[in-house]
């Protein structure tokens, strides 16, 4: 699932405060070619795949963890599609990161793979895909939350509408789900999926103030291969993994298409799209995606879909975009 926002894929608040960004304008470095002839269709193409596929990614972690461990479904996740990444970067015989890159990098495989991925994983064993998915677009209101805290930020007006219509979405949607609230699986799946964004909130200002600067893409992959290595170990060592073969092949269906659409293939069409189109454009995926979750979750797994969920969807995607148009436009000021 991506979110953050899952929220899967590292994409920062602003993107273009970060060093890394510089990277991704350079297109040599993606792994995926494409002719610049039709370059805005194809960009545009590009984010219509961010906005479809990430968003139904809730739906297959929902499905696949229903018949495995869900630690060990992200492990497995993160290990295959970095081990993709990584073994086309050494066949291409990139520079491996220094000494200093390479603590950047754990740092931001613990923060965003193996805390936040992991944990919204985690979270829609016990909740919903759709619902998962909109807590999971709330992390830019941890951002001012935080920035408030460390007196880094002020509260605009606009900001303070927009959390308060980001929380108020939330509340609005679980009036359909008081009943469960008394299910403690239900709470743990909640605090699960919000524990998940805090991580990815961290994420996302530790990488603005210690980006390397080399290349994004394989530090992707290796931020993945390291993340889903310690899941896999830390899950064995525990007794709490299942064996390879048991896995059934619902779940393994679950895991190559988190892999390849989830992962490779979406990275680089999201990259690919920020290199041809607005940062604040391809901004957008973030406000399609849980629409995405929600629909298809109704469509195809059997969730609920009712007038309070999707009024309150959208008001609380609304005030997540007045608190990320807020962070944008003071981080380009």
């Amino acid at each position: 699932m991506e979110k953050h926002p899952s929220h899967e894929i590292f994409t920062p608040a602003d993107p273009q405060s970060t060093q890394e960004l510089a990277w991704w304008h350079h297109s040599r470095l993606n792994p995926f070619h494409f002719h610049k002839r039709g370059r805005r269709f194809k960009a545009m193409l590009a984010l219509i795949t961010i906005c479809f596929f990430w968003g139904t990614t809730w739906i297959a972690a929902r499905q696949g963890v229903k018949f495995m461990p869900a630690l060990q479904l992200a492990g497995l996740r993160q290990l295959l599609a970095g081990l993709c990444l990584v073994g086309y970067f050494i066949v291409k015989r990139a520079p491996w990161p220094t000494k200093a890159q390479w603590r950047t990098i754990a740092m931001l495989g613990f923060l965003n793979f193996l805390l936040s991925n992991a944990l919204s994983t985690w979270g829609v064993r016990f909740i919903p895909a759709g619902l998962g998915s909109i807590i999971g677009a709330i992390y830019p209101i941890w951002l001012v939350l935080i920035g408030l805290a460390t007196g880094s930020s002020k509260l605009s007006t606009r900001t303070a509408l927009g959390m308060l219509l980001g929380f108020g979405g939330i509340c609005i949607i679980f009036y359909e789900h008081l009943g469960e609230l008394v299910n403690p699986a239900f709470r743990f799946g909640i605090l699960l999926s919000v524990a998940s964004t805090w991580s990815w909130a961290f994420g996302t200002l530790y990488t603005k103030k210690h980006a390397a600067n080399f290349n994004p893409y394989f530090s992707f992959g290796l931020q993945l291969v390291l993340s889903g290595s310690v899941l896999l170990g830390g899950m064995k060592l525990t007794g709490n993994s299942m064996p390879l073969a048991d896995i059934p092949w619902q779940s393994w269906a679950a895991i190559w298409y988190l892999v390849f659409f989830g992962s490779v293939i979406t990275f680089a069409a999201f990259i690919y799209a920020l290199q041809n189109l607005p940062t604040t454009q391809v901004s957008l995926y973030a406000y399609v995606n849980p629409v995405v979750a929600v629909l298809l979750g109704a469509a195809l797994i059997g969730e609920p879909l009712s007038l309070f969920i999707g009024v309150g969807t959208a008001v609380s995607l609304y005030g997540v975009y007045l608190v990320n148009r807020t962070i944008s436009r003071r981080e380009k000021g």
